[in-house]
């Protein structure tokens, strides 16, 4: 960008008045811009193809995937009593209920949310079936939890 006029009107520089400095941050926006769009699949293109910027490439992800912030803290809000109220279903295998968990503590995490492992473990053993109940204990009175 150039300053032109009083008072000072930002423009866009044509690529002759271009220095050193303008080509090296052409060319570093240009494969950053890259690795987005390659790291991308189709359905996200659609949401950034008119996006000029590698920051605004990535302020539109960030958006779409994290919200602003009201909308970031009512997912953790969400998630976080998913968590509270979360139980192994009827005929669950406890290989899919550990899959459920893992993938609600992983968008928890993703969020900035974070829950001690301690506090992890201690969840999935107050969940499991009855027929648990001796391994629960022996693992609970082992206190390295």
């Amino acid at each position: 960008m150039k300053k032109v006029g009083d008072p000072p009107v930002a423009l866009p520089k044509i690529r002759k008045e271009y220095n050193d400095t303008d080509r090296k941050a052409v060319e570093k926006n240009f494969r950053a811009k890259k690795i987005l769009v390659c790291g991308i699949g189709p359905d996200e293109y659609n949401r950034i193809s008119a996006c000029q910027s590698a920051k605004e490439i990535l302020e539109a992800l960030q958006t779409v995937h994290e919200g602003i912030t009201q909308v970031k803290q009512s997912k953790i809000d969400m998630l976080t009593t998913k968590y509270e109220l979360f139980r192994i279903k009827d005929y669950e295998s406890i290989q899919d209920m550990h899959t459920r968990f893992t993938s609600i503590i992983n968008e928890l995490h993703s969020l900035g949310k974070i829950i001690p492992r301690n506090k992890l473990v201690r969840k999935i053993l107050s969940v499991l079936p009855s027929s648990w109940e001796s391994k629960v204990n022996v693992i609970t009175e082992a206190k390295d939890l």
